[in-house]
């Protein structure tokens, strides 16, 4: 009798729970209790205005466009460039912006509003730059940083392979030495920008099986036995291309190898710590943009004599929708104040953030879709277009069923 009770009490504190909730969504309005630029200094909010706007007149516009005709917005990204955008985390002394790992955050949720697709690539090529510049010697970073900062030239990131994923150590891409040059002989899969960026990201392995074997190196496009595999047909992801990369006695100058050999795999690794705060960021963008839309569609779609924003179930639905958008901002954002600081929990929070993010998004955007019922499975309308470019994100920079071996439960 007491546990019947319990249960009861209990469903009864979640349905008071989600009503006093959506009863604060109702009074404040959701835009107000999701503002993504609560808790920001006035700088910041003042850059975060600057990626929304972009987002508003440049990308949303023509986010339907790119994806149905899978078009590489070269030009967009230019133009974002202008706003520095194309090296928000490298320093200004090679063309960079200068900023915070949590100001990056902010920047790519807002822009991701826009157009998810094209942000996710934006942060890659933010990744790679930021790579360079870090990682690199001063004349490898003033070649490579100002043109890559002004997306002049565009870069990709290369080190998932065919047979090797999210157990990356195991990659197979060879680096021989012969002379001054580095020989390279594998492929890469799965690479975004592949065959229409200009600088390629590589790890390889250079020495012994596992980690310690592998190095980093810069392969630029136009370098002899560099080719690309067909351009993959994706559910999403659309306005970026994917092909394989693929090294046939690629000779490359020893002179592009980032930092010392052996050291490649700590430096793809540290990449993506910043990777993944990136890409749940753009699905922080997504989620908001699908809430937004969800609340904009229950006041116009009427059902059974009265707007779905009358239905108290669908009420309860969009303040669960609110909370896990908001507890997801948090999390990124925390995670990237502990790797602006080189805090020791900051690995586990980026792996954190990655997979409590990217799954809580999806699921923010797809119920978004099952709100517009049928109108939501059209391509006319935006939703799917998130549902669609968010999904990968729960993949690529490790696959989430991968990352509970990143946190250690010590």
């Amino acid at each position: 009798m007491a546990l019947v009770r319990g249960v009861r009490f209990g469903s009864y504190s979640i349905g008071r729970s989600r009503s006093l909730i959506f009863n604060s969504l109702q009074r404040r309005g959701i835009a107000a209790c999701v503002d993504p630029s609560i808790g920001l200094t006035d700088e910041q909010k003042e850059f975060q205005k600057v990626a929304f706007d972009f987002a508003a007149n440049e990308m949303a516009p023509h986010m339907a466009e790119w994806d149905q005709k899978e078009i590489f917005p070269v030009e967009a990204m230019r133009k974002a460039a202008q706003l520095g955008f194309g090296g928000i985390y490298v320093n200004p002394d090679v063309g960079g912006s200068g900023l915070s790992r949590l100001d990056t955050s902010i920047i790519f949720e807002a822009l991701s509003t826009g157009c998810v697709s094209t942000t996710a690539y934006i942060s890659i090529h933010n990744m790679c730059a930021w790579m360079i510049d870090t990682f690199g010697n001063n004349e490898q970073r003033e070649k490579f940083c100002p043109d890559l900062c002004s997306m002049q030239k565009f870069a990709s990131y290369c080190l998932t392979e065919p047979g090797s994923g999210s157990d990356a150590a195991s990659l197979l891409t060879s680096a021989k030495l012969q002379g001054d040059h580095y020989i390279l002989n594998g492929s890469k899969a799965f690479i975004s920008g592949g065959g229409d960026t200009d600088v390629y990201v590589v790890m390889c392995r250079t020495g012994e099986k596992g980690p310690k074997g592998i190095s980093c190196v810069v392969v630029e496009k136009g370098t002899a036995g560099l080719s690309f595999g067909k351009k993959e047909k994706k559910v999403g992801w659309n306005s970026q291309p994917t092909r394989a990369v693929i090294f046939e006695d690629c000779a490359v100058p020893v002179t592009n190898r980032l930092g010392a050999e052996g050291e490649g795999f700590s430096i793809a690794m540290k990449g993506l710590n910043g990777g993944r705060i990136n890409i749940a960021s753009c699905s922080l963008g997504a989620a908001h943009a699908s809430v937004l839309l969800a609340r904009d569609h229950m006041c116009v779609r009427k059902q059974f004599g009265e707007t779905l924003s009358n239905s108290q179930f669908l009420q309860f639905k969009l303040a669960e929708m609110a909370t896990k958008l908001v507890a997801s901002r948090l999390l990124v954002r925390q995670a990237a104040v502990a790797l602006q600081e080189g805090r020791p929990d900051a690995v586990s929070l980026c792996s954190m953030a990655k997979l409590f993010v990217t799954d809580e998004c999806f699921a923010i955007c797809n119920q978004a879709l099952q709100i517009h019922g049928g109108y939501g499975y059209l391509k006319d309308y935006a939703v799917q277009q998130y549902v669609r470019d968010i999904r990968v994100h729960q993949i690529l920079e490790g696959n989430d069923f991968f990352y509970i071996k990143k946190m250690p439960l010590n």
